[in-house]
């Protein structure tokens, strides 16, 4: 799995989110209870950046229609979204954040 640093921990506002691009593709990392997370940064139901919206209860909200998706899983956790956003692996060295499209084995 290979790894590519996208940003410093400071850059993700605490309990906020941040879009950075890994090669070309678009990444929200959520900054949320001490640990960061990365999702896919194009909302499943319509074509827009995830990292605009807020973060709540473990949620990132759409900010066009309200969709919220789970920081954790990428699933939809209510309409009008149906379909989950990738997520990816992230890894914190010293200060650095690192974020990794490939899938586990």
């Amino acid at each position: 799995m290979s790894f590519e640093k996208v940003c410093t921990l400071g850059d993700i506002p605490d309990g906020g989110v941040l879009g950075v691009e890994v090669g070309e593709t678009p990444v929200a990392l959520v900054r949320q209870g001490g640990e960061v997370f990365a999702l896919h940064d194009v909302c499943s139901h319509a074509e827009v950046k995830l990292s605009e919206g807020e973060v709540y209860d473990g949620t990132l909200e759409c900010w066009l229609h309200g969709s919220c998706f789970d920081i954790r899983s990428g699933k939809p956790t209510g309409p009008p979204a149906t379909k989950p956003v990738n997520v990816y692996t992230v890894k914190i060295d010293g200060d650095d954040v690192l974020v990794s499209l490939s899938k586990e084995s």
